[in-house]
């Protein structure tokens, strides 16, 4: 379906239109509850089978202010959150001027009449209905909780508008007031159902979803931050040690919250040097530990993060990236702390980066970062940021009977050890938890000086050297056991579009819609970042241009922080950035356009 073909246009009766798919906007304040809006039709998405991808902007003013909720949702594949609305609920005249330039031309607005005011330039290329939200809330629940309860109308009047399955609507209500006053739950259902009976008369038919191609099983529906938070719990992390900051903080709660109901704990720290600190110890004692952060917390944690890799302790440090420097754009995305994740700290501090690429994948990462900590006793830094922790997916429920792990610390005696021995074939450590009895009565220590195998103090220049290419060693041998990235579409062309971290979902869709022009792009996405996975010479090979799609900074030079890294690596040319720093998610058509005017810029000026 093109870009300019709504799909909310009719295949059937007047009455019911048949639709595949649906994006809907939310505008409003960020005390309004549409973000309860959203989630309730993301994960109703979820359980029926749907594919559903989310996107949210909130203000970061504490006194709050205007704020979206868009939600995508699909009979079939869904890869992006969509580059315009098919359908806009305005709550405030500066939500519906703010926000109706993202409605496709022909869509739906539906706004709150005793707020709004419609423009009249613009009935005539959406269609508008309008509903006195606020009033009609208020007759429903009663005059002191309107503002509380005109987002459950809301949710109503969309599940009449869309009919949708209203039993697991109200499934989905009642367990979001669970363990609340039973009138808090009373409130909601009334309101909702006071918006589903609303009539509309015959202003607007209703859609109808046609049926799921989707018939994978059971789905699971949650965010980036809580997928990752499961994720460590099921690669068996049972420590972890934080410090507050936005986007981190959902995952620092839910660790909080959950930990102990698996014999772990997670401490709130009185900042974000005494948690490294703390989770380095807890790694120390024989089971890999967890800390995050953002940007601003990681820059704190850079010189701890030094003494886990001269020590070569296993530990795992999320970062939740958002818009930068200092406190910078504290609930905007980006994806500028690549370079103090890959680089970050003093002298030769090799250390591993990931970055997952959708909400599915920030579980699995998770999982795969604790083993690789385990196997190689290095941190592992996972790159996540804003969009993905904040991004509703559904995806199939992990097998977690297969999935999950115990990684308790063994403490069968040993005759001897040596935790740096120089003769490792992979140049990883071996720490053995405190309190494993060793025969030969030698024990180890662990130090953030530069140590011999024993881990004892060494000045020696030899062993110096010896030891920082052991700790060089043991990534190299990581770099040889990854994966090549699969090429999105042919393995040769004209364009290659190169992503990492949340672009992956619309750098696909981008593809897809290119190829159907007779365009020839392809593309692939790098998971693994620090380091670099093999065979990615030979992809680029394959294409005349190279774009790395990035959500940071084009630099002093033209190109963002993946595309220096690559073209550090490579010395190839024709790899090129293209980057935004508007706070926002990717658009397709942004990807395309720019691609496009890149390629017709040719690389002379290179």
């Amino acid at each position: 379906m093109s870009e300019e073909t709504s799909v909310l246009t009719a295949s059937g009766s007047s009455q019911v239109s048949r639709i595949s798919e649906a994006v809907i906007r939310l505008a409003g304040n960020s005390q309004d509850g549409i973000q309860a809006i959203g989630g309730f039709l993301a994960r109703l998405a979820g359980r029926s089978e749907q594919e559903v991808m989310t996107f949210m902007t909130i203000p970061a003013t504490i006194s709050g202010g205007p704020s979206i909720f868009q939600v995508r949702i699909g009979s079939g594949e869904v890869l992006s959150a969509g580059d315009e609305a098919d359908f806009l609920v305005a709550f405030y005249q500066h939500s519906y001027e703010s926000h109706i330039g993202s409605v496709k031309k022909g869509g739906i607005v539906l706004y709150d009449s005793d707020h709004v005011e419609p423009k009249p330039e613009w009935t005539n290329e959406y269609r508008h209905v309008g509903v006195p939200i606020s009033g009609l809330t208020v007759e429903a629940i009663g005059g002191t909780a309107k503002d509380k309860g005109k987002n459950i109308f809301t949710l109503g009047l969309i599940a009449k508008i869309f009919d949708l399955n209203v039993p697991k609507l109200t499934k989905l209500i009642g367990e979001r007031f669970a363990g609340k006053d039973e009138s808090i739950l009373n409130t909601a259902v009334a309101a909702f159902n006071a918006g589903r009976a609303h009539s509309l008369g015959h202003i607007l038919e209703t859609f109808q979803f046609v049926e799921s191609q989707k018939k994978t099983g059971h789905q699971v529906v949650m965010n980036g931050n809580e997928a990752l938070g499961w994720g460590l719990i099921a690669a068996g992390v049972r420590f972890g040690a934080g410090y507050p900051i936005t986007p981190w903080s959902d995952i620092m709660e839910l660790l909080r919250r959950e930990l102990p109901k698996y014999g772990g704990t997670f401490v709130q720290c009185e900042d974000e040097i005494s948690s490294i600190s703390m989770a380095i110890g807890g790694s120390y004692a024989g089971r890999v530990s967890v800390t995050g952060s953002s940007g601003p917390g990681i820059s704190l944690k850079t010189e701890a993060l030094g003494w886990a890799v001269m020590a070569e302790m296993p530990l795992v440090v999320v970062d939740v990236q958002r818009g930068g420097p200092s406190t910078g754009m504290p609930t905007s995305v980006e994806q500028s702390d690549l370079n103090i994740a890959v680089y970050g700290g003093h002298g030769d501090s090799p250390r591993v980066v990931l970055a997952p690429a959708n909400v599915e994948d920030a579980f699995y990462t998770a999982i795969e970062a604790v083993n690789i900590a385990r196997v190689y006793s290095v941190p592992v830094i996972i790159l996540s940021d804003q969009s993905i922790a904040t991004r509703i997916e559904a995806f199939e429920e992990p097998n977690l009977e297969k999935i999950c792990q115990d990684i308790s610390p063994d403490l069968t005696p040993v005759p001897d050890h040596k935790p740096y021995d120089l003769m490792s074939s992979t140049g990883a450590s071996r720490h053995l938890a405190p309190g494993t009895r060793i025969l030969s009565g030698r024990y180890p220590v662990a130090t953030g000086l530069e140590h011999d195998e024993m881990g004892h103090p060494s000045g020696s220049p030899k062993v110096h050297m010896q030891m920082v290419a052991k700790r060089r060693k043991k990534l190299q041998v990581l770099a040889a056991s990854l994966p090549t990235p699969p090429i999105y579409g042919p393995s040769e062309g004209n364009v290659l579009l190169v992503g990492w971290g949340s672009t992956q979902g619309p750098i696909r869709e981008a593809v897809d819609r290119a190829r159907a022009a007779g365009d020839s792009v392809s593309a692939i996405h790098i998971k693994h970042i620090s380091p670099l996975p093999p065979g990615l010479e030979n992809i680029f090979s394959g294409f005349n241009h190279v774009f790395v799609v990035e959500m940071n900074d084009e630099g002093l030079y033209g190109y963002g922080q993946l595309a220096g890294l690559l073209r550090a690596r490579f010395c190839d040319l024709k790899i090129r950035g293209l980057n935004k720093t508007d706070g926002l998610h990717f658009k397709v058509r942004e990807i395309l356009e720019r691609a496009k005017t890149t390629v017709a810029a040719g690389i002379e000026k290179l």
